[in-house]
């Protein structure tokens, strides 16, 4: 049974990884629903996202080789770095404010490790913010500019995606959907912002995924109620339907709005809430 959970939660894993309904949320609330009515935890979850980042890798490999190639060539010569913000060289730009975008997420998620274990992981908590960034992304969507794209980036707009960012260490704020809803914001096209936001969580996730596998192994944290072998197979389960899922959505807004997901995470959210106050689920 343990194994047939933890390939379910692989499933949901990649399925809702890129989309901005919080992957987090759903791993959280499906593992209610299994047979075991466990939360998977912070550790399963986040080794499982290493299955969904790899997916990102595969997919813009070329676009990531050019960034880090070009990223490389920028620290030869007088003021590298300051050519590269600047706009000289794009693509070390865009490298060097993944770099920038990143160090939010790395400072607020190691000092608030205790709280991403317990509180932020209440089920209010989840069901609350489901809704309440589900509206937030359907009035960037809808009102947001559509001017610019990824040669527009600036070092305080690559600092305004990494707050974002920083947010979806609550479950249910979903990763993808604070910093494309940033994005359009501050407004860039969907398939920019899109494309950005999943470059710049290749970091953090990648970081906290290897953190979490680390501990794990050292014995250190507890993978509970999945063993590591378990985790294993969710996370490559969720690597093969994330890539799919990427495809899908890079395609689909191309031509269409956020709106059917803000549909669903308010559907979500309200529904989680009833489940809450009839306690059919206990929050924690």
């Amino acid at each position: 049974m343990g194994l047939f959970e933890a390939i379910l939660l692989g499933i949901v894993q990649g399925l809702t990884e890129f989309l901005p309904v919080s992957s987090s949320a759903h791993v959280r609330i499906v593992g209610e629903f299994l047979p075991s009515a466990t939360d998977p935890g912070a550790t399963f979850t986040a080794i499982t996202q290493i299955g969904t980042e790899i997916a990102v890798l595969v997919y813009f490999a070329r676009d990531i080789g050019r960034i880090i190639g070009t990223w490389f060539q920028s620290l030869v010569g007088r003021s590298w770095w300051l050519q590269a913000l600047a706009g000289q060289k794009n693509d070390a730009r865009i490298g060097w404010l993944i770099i920038v975008g990143t160090l939010p997420i790395v400072i607020v998620g190691y000092t608030a490790q205790e709280y991403i274990r317990s509180s932020f992981r209440s089920l209010w908590l989840v069901a609350t913010v489901l809704i309440v960034f589900g509206l937030i992304l359907a009035v960037a969507d809808t009102w947001g500019k559509k001017e610019r794209d990824l040669s527009s980036l600036t070092v305080p707009h690559g600092l305004l995606y990494g707050f974002a960012q920083t947010l979806a260490l609550v479950p249910g704020v979903s990763r993808s959907g604070a910093t494309i809803a940033m994005g359009r914001s501050l407004g860039y096209d969907r398939v920019s912002a899109t494309r950005y936001s999943f470059l710049l969580a290749i970091p953090a996730v990648m970081g906290s995924g290897l953190y979490e596998l680390n501990t794990a192994l050292q014995g250190s944290a507890v993978s509970a109620p999945f063993s590591l072998l378990e985790t294993a197979v969710a996370t490559v389960i969720a690597f093969g339907v994330g890539l799919a899922v990427i495809s899908w959505l890079m395609r689909y807004i191309s031509t269409r709005s956020f709106m059917p997901f803000v549909v669903y995470r308010v559907t979500l959210g309200s529904a989680l809430l009833v489940l809450l106050a009839t306690g059919v689920l206990s929050p924690l």
